[in-house]
């Protein structure tokens, strides 16, 4: 299981602080333990400050009043988000979900503002942040209107392994089929069947848990 220190210094905002300033943050990040299917956060809830996975695997998902559930994203350890409900300073628009049991940070928002003030190098990164999380949500949009089923499971991959993102992602990846249907809306047969043409196509592999890429870049561009 990864640390705080770890997934700290695998971020790309971390080595750009201070020693001062990395002193400051990590005495003030709180770190939550949360169980598989309990709530990180809840729609309309005030938000206590900018969310991280030190480890395991959370859905950012949003309720239609029918019921109906569209997930914007997932995050796998070591991503940050939420920065734009902590700057906004209203009430969290989604709710986040542990799709497994997973560990938690939490940067309080008066330290997360103290820090857009105190580091040009850090308020820097997170206009870079912003920049590549909507270009997520457009391709996101994309993927579910004009792809197949094969490749939204590849594209969905592919964004997994962005590094500005998701810094902490490995080649294996840790990732269940059962958890790829809640971040694809596809049911786990269905996934299981496009992991398959993915593997016959010499994308990825698929082993006990997880899947390991062999490449990002074919993943990313596949239209099956």
């Amino acid at each position: 299981m990864q640390s705080l220190q770890e997934m700290l210094e695998e971020s790309d905002w971390w080595p750009r602080l201070d020693a001062g300033q990395q002193e400051r943050v990590l005495a003030g990040i709180i770190v939550r333990d949360v169980a598989a299917g309990q709530f990180v956060s809840t729609r309309g809830t005030s938000v206590e400050g900018w969310l991280g996975v030190v480890d395991g695997l959370v859905k950012v998902s949003t309720d239609s009043a029918d019921g109906r559930t569209m997930t914007l994203a997932g995050i796998p350890a070591g991503g940050w988000f939420g920065e734009g409900s902590v700057l906004k300073d209203e009430p969290r628009r989604y709710d986040v979900v542990a799709l497994r049991a997973s560990r938690i940070a939490i940067m309080p928002r008066q330290i997360f503002h103290w820090l857009i003030d105190n580091s040009p190098a850090f308020s820097r990164f997170l206009l870079v942040l912003l920049n590549e999380r909507l270009g997520h949500f457009i391709a996101a949009l994309e993927h579910q209107r004009l792809l197949g089923p094969e490749a939204r499971v590849a594209r969905y991959l592919a964004q997994l392994f962005n590094p500005r993102l998701y810094p902490s992602t490995r080649s294996r990846l840790r990732i269940s089929q059962s958890e790829l249907g809640l971040l694809t809306g596809l049911s786990r047969q269905r996934v299981n069947r496009a992991l398959r043409q993915l593997e016959s196509r010499g994308l990825l592999e698929i082993s006990y848990g997880g899947v390991t890429v062999v490449s990002v870049e074919r993943l990313d561009a596949f239209e099956g």
